[in-house]
């Protein structure tokens, strides 16, 4: 599979699960109102494709970009990052 197929296909399995829920709740999807939600999903699955090609284990890969997913999202949280935003008239 192409790289960027991957981590694309990563971005929406992360975000996807939580969006199903939030509908199925009948509240906004989380990845439409939490600030570093797709983000993260995309860069822990980017991480786990770089550490692929520089031949490190499934296991090992899958566990550093989730570890690095799970800690954007914590630190997003805590320290109240929020990405820009478009300006509305």
């Amino acid at each position: 599979m192409p790289p960027l197929i991957a981590v694309l296909l990563g971005g929406i399995t992360g975000v996807g699960g939580g969006t199903i829920r939030d509908v199925l709740l009948a509240k906004i999807p989380s990845v439409l109102r939490a600030d570093v939600y797709a983000t993260a999903a995309l860069a822990g699955s980017t991480v786990v494709v770089i550490g692929r090609r520089l031949g490190l284990s499934p296991s090992a890969s899958a566990f550093l970009g989730g570890l690095l997913c799970f800690a954007l999202r914590v630190i997003s949280v805590w320290r109240h990052w929020n990405l820009p935003r478009l300006a509305t008239p």
